[in-house]
């Protein structure tokens, strides 16, 4: 096991110095820390503390999420991490972390640092710094939504896409409907690719067509509504499944300053059964994530890898809430096209 005399020879300086920039003491430069902090890591260090104060501490790491406030996508996730992180003794600190932060320090380094043996990561896309380190990282990690290949320290948590696009599909088909188009996010995120690719597998599994004209990607919920929309219900869509309710709820907005009536003229599926959906109007049929189960199971995962069980992959099951936004299909007349308000 390596030891601070090896990080203190490889680097020409004294074991004091490498102790106090491994405990952060002011006196030692920043630059300097952190040349110790990725020392560490490349040879392999890990602390073997046994003080009470440190030697069981977790993170939940976020990016990009809403999660500080009841009713914050986040919120529930992070709360089902802790009500089992806490009760089995574990400290847990609930870190925001920035595209900057990750380009200054590698994950390895940052979780040295701060003495926490593993964490639970929400919010990252795919082109977040960390996550081209976590294929090669030390130090477990659970990704929700996230998947990272052959390492056995990295866990990927989520639902089953494929089984809820497969039930809204299987409900649609069975309302009449045939003609289904798609509105998802930009396909620089995991779950984005793995939910577009679910949708078409379901419409291949109940031989339903892919027109690529019914099918609108973008990481703007403004341009999938002014971009794609418009051309969607041009293609005479009678239903659109999207990505996430926050985008559902745009669509059904959309669609009705377009003159297009939900669900006589087109039915509206979500995704995730956020707090809104039963009060959209009309209310929003959705795929349910049940967001406090996810943050048990990150515990779960996070807590089978420090034991040194290697879990892969933990799905949950997904859940059809069918509510007033889908419907049968009905014959309808071409409603005018109107342009919506350019947005500034």
């Amino acid at each position: 096991m390596p030891t601070i005399n090896d990080i203190a020879d490889k680097l020409g300086i004294s074991k004091g110095t490498v102790s106090k920039a491994l405990n952060g003491a002011d006196d030692v430069s920043e630059t300097l820390r952190k040349k110790v902090l990725e020392t560490a890591v490349e040879i392999g260090y890990k602390r073997n503390r046994a003080r009470r104060d440190t030697a069981n501490r977790l993170c939940v790491l976020v990016e990009n999420i809403n999660h500080e406030d009841p009713g914050d996508f986040g919120y529930d996730i992070v709360m089902g991490f802790k009500k089992m992180a806490v009760p089995a003794g574990w400290e847990t600190d609930i870190v925001s972390i920035t595209e900057e932060q990750q380009k200054e320090i590698s994950y390895d380094a940052f979780m040295l640092s701060r003495e926490y043996k593993g964490a639970f990561i929400i919010g990252m896309s795919l082109l977040s710094p960390w996550m081209k380190e976590l294929q090669s990282a030390r130090t477990p990690a659970v990704l929700y939504d996230n998947y990272i290949r052959e390492n056995p320290r990295v866990s990927y948590i989520g639902i089953d896409n494929s089984e809820a696009y497969m039930m809204a599909i299987e409900y649609l088909s069975k309302l009449g409907h045939t003609q289904i188009g798609y509105l998802g996010g930009d396909m620089d995120s995991f779950v984005s690719r793995k939910r577009h690719d679910a949708f078409l597998e379901a419409m291949d599994a109940h031989e339903l067509r892919v027109d690529p004209d019914r099918i609108g990607c973008s990481y703007f919920i403004s341009e999938c509504t002014h971009k794609y929309l418009p051309r969607l219900l041009d293609s005479h869509v009678t239903a659109i499944v999207c990505g996430t309710d926050l985008l559902a709820q745009s669509v059904i907005a959309s669609c009705m300053d377009l003159g297009y009536r939900v669900p006589k003229d087109v039915s509206i599926i979500g995704f995730d059964d956020a707090p809104f959906a039963a009060y959209t109007n009309p209310s929003l049929t959705t795929i349910r994530q049940n967001q406090e189960a996810l943050g048990r199971c990150g515990f779960y995962a996070l807590h089978s890898l420090i034991g040194g069980t290697c879990i892969g992959t933990l799905l949950l099951r997904a859940e059809l809430i069918t509510r007033d936004s889908t419907g049968p299909v009905r014959r309808r007349k071409s409603a005018p096209l109107r342009k919506l308000p350019v947005q500034g």
